[in-house]
């Protein structure tokens, strides 16, 4: 499992329970004022039923499955794409283009398949990068749809929130008559507003934020891929092909790309 997931979740939970705790004197049973099953009911119950309300069935479902791919993620990083790349055009350079298509299909990279099947078949390179870009587009497309009901979800949190508390209140209006009641029944009131924020800001806006980012990296990579694939079929020196894709790199990473290379070989 991804370990910001686990420490981000750990420590915000641990963070809200001592907040808690350290308001109300080290009070165990402080807690257990927070836990209140019509709030839970109109804030959780509304803001997931707003969200199915909004998006249809099969978008929903593909934003619960994408959540595995925060938990346990599995982009390939920029250095292996490259080296991969250059692995490629040493070979091609070696026997030939021809020799790849039996290297590809036994990797586990469905878009770099693609794209060397297309050199290998001899196809224009501008169709080639039209082809790959137009699926680069479309992915990003899938992505934004998934990140987009997350980031829904995070707004509806607050808004169904404010909701419940606003019931809360119309119902201490009603017993205005038993002063000892206005106290508790306000609290239950804004424990709503407490749920809202907790929604949004720990849970549904993190995870979109981590879609959107392993996105990016997954579009960065793909990118890498056609710019290399481009470069194999035009037959370029591998090195050149390599100093090429490292620009793509932070500089810190550029120097790591060939180091395994270069380790076997002495």
């Amino acid at each position: 499992m991804e370990l910001g997931v686990i420490i981000g979740f750990v420590s915000g939970l641990t963070f809200i329970f001592l907040s808690i705790l350290f308001s109300a004197d080290m009070q165990v049973s402080a807690v257990v004022n927070f836990i209140d099953a019509p709030s839970v009911m109109i804030t959780v119950g509304g803001c997931i039923a707003s969200t199915i309300f909004a998006h249809p069935v099969g978008q929903l479902i593909t934003s619960i499955k994408a959540i595995k791919n925060i938990l346990m993620p599995k982009v390939l990083k920029p250095t292996e794409a490259i080296t991969n790349i250059v692995e490629l055009a040493n070979l091609a350079r070696k026997e030939g283009v021809l020799a790849l298509e039996d290297v590809v299909t036994s990797m586990d990279n469905p878009f770099l398949q693609k794209g060397i099947m297309l050199i290998v078949d001899g196809t224009d390179p501008e169709l080639v990068r039209n082809i790959l870009e137009t699926e680069i587009s479309f992915i990003e497309e899938r992505h934004k749809s998934v990140s987009d009901v997350w980031e829904y979800a995070a707004g509806q949190g607050p808004a169904w929130g404010m909701i419940g508390t606003l019931i809360g209140l119309v119902m201490m209006l009603q017993n205005m008559s038993d002063p000892s009641s206005i106290g508790p029944s306000m609290a239950v009131a804004l424990i709503t507003t407490f749920y809202g924020s907790v929604l949004a800001n720990f849970l549904f806006t993190p995870v979109a934020n981590k879609m959107k980012i392993y996105s990016a990296d997954e579009i960065l990579i793909k990118e890498i891929l056609i710019e290399g694939i481009l470069s194999i079929g035009a037959g370029e020196n591998p090195h050149i092909i390599e100093e090429k894709l490292k620009v793509f790199l932070a500089p810190a990473l550029r120097d790591s790309v060939g180091e395994g290379e270069a380790q076997a070989g002495e």
